[in-house]
């Protein structure tokens, strides 16, 4: 076996999608799993002894809130350099991620990682110096950008990914994507829920409410454009079971995401050249969380009726697109040739 194919054995490809309140991942040898982007560490002595261990990342932090300071270290969808507690707490986050894809002790590991599509160079710079530390070779690419890889999209389509933290906006034009061609809005997933939460209180001032229990009904029940049935969900008042029509909030909430996004669209449309346009109003795919919210398509299609007859889709996995199209990108393009699509780290 010559030297080459010894490497290739040896290396370990991921695709990460690393986001505001999950973060998904893939790897070339089958595994996947998803896990909240979170880190807890106990609030006292007596968390410390229920805990066991100084950390815990992930769902089983979530889950033992109660007793653990939680601590989200992407900041719309970005590491933010705070603190050096900040720098901890992402470093403890990527560490569980890399561990939790089960390299091998003398496997190379090559990872392809999705941020906001406009984030800064600081950003990625950060995000870099955290990877180096645990992985042999990192490039940040855009999660727009990760998903119309994955889909074979990369030309005269817009790709609108809606995560918790940000929605990020690209046209791809058959190159890698500039900043020109990306917008990110800080309304997103999270947006919606203080928006949701914040019109079912001003229906329903008595009821026991926080963003966890308004994600909960979005999650139900999210829609745009025409409701179907009513919706119902059961609350606490005073401690007490109380059940209370949602819809008319949920609508509202939901909504409100949708003119920054349209606005995005046809601004990032008029940028092709125009013997484009009409086949790039048949391209414009919906990723990401937010990309569940019933009626979508059909609630965009209208709203870009002005334009011409579009076609609007919604991928099909909303939680596995993302890394898989990263994952795919690191197996067909050789890490040598990863700085002509972005920020890398290592050799």
């Amino acid at each position: 076996m010559s030297e080459g194919e010894g490497q290739a054995k040896n290396r370990l490809f991921l695709g990460i999608d690393l986001g505001t309140s999950h973060t998904a991942v893939m790897t070339s040898r089958g595994k996947k799993f998803l896990l909240k982007s979170v880190v807890g560490y106990p609030k006292d002595v007596i968390g410390l002894k229920l805990l066991g261990r100084p950390y815990v990342v992930g769902d089983e932090a979530f889950e033992m809130r109660s007793y653990l300071d939680l601590r989200y270290p992407l900041q719309d969808g970005v590491l933010s350099e705070i603190s050096d507690r900040d720098i901890e707490v992402a470093r403890h986050l990527l560490t569980h991620v890399v561990k939790s894809a089960e390299p091998g002790a003398n496997d190379e590991i090559c990872a392809v990682i999705g941020v906001p599509a406009r984030a800064s160079g600081a950003n990625k710079a950060l995000l870099l110096k955290m990877a180096q530390e645990v992985v042999h070779t990192a490039l940040v690419v855009s999660e727009p950008f990760m998903v119309g890889y994955g889909l074979d999209k990369l030309n005269n389509t817009i790709i609108v990914d809606i995560g918790a933290g940000t929605t990020d906006i690209c046209a791809l034009k058959g190159t890698v994507p500039g900043p020109e061609d990306q917008v990110t809005l800080t309304k997103a997933g999270n947006y919606l829920d203080e928006r949701l939460q914040n019109a079912l209180l001003e229906r329903h001032p008595e009821l026991q409410m926080n963003t966890n229990v308004a994600c909960a009904v979005k999650e139900q029940f999210s829609f745009v454009g025409a409701p179907g049935e009513a919706a119902t969900f059961e609350f606490r008042a005073a401690g007490k079971p109380v059940r209370c029509d949602v819809t008319e909030s949920v609508k509202i909430a939901c909504e409100a995401l949708m003119p920054d996004i349209i606005e995005s669209i046809e601004i990032l449309l008029r940028s092709f050249q125009p013997e484009y346009q009409a086949t790039v109003l048949q391209n414009i795919v919906f990723a990401g969380g937010g990309s569940r919210i019933r009626g979508l398509a059909a609630y965009v299609k209208d709203k870009l009726r002005p334009f011409g007859n579009a076609d609007v889709t919604c991928v099909k996995d909303p939680t596995f697109d993302g890394c898989r199209g990263a994952l795919r990108l690191a197996e067909e393009l050789p890490p040598q040739y990863w700085r002509q699509l972005g920020d890398v780290s290592g050799p």
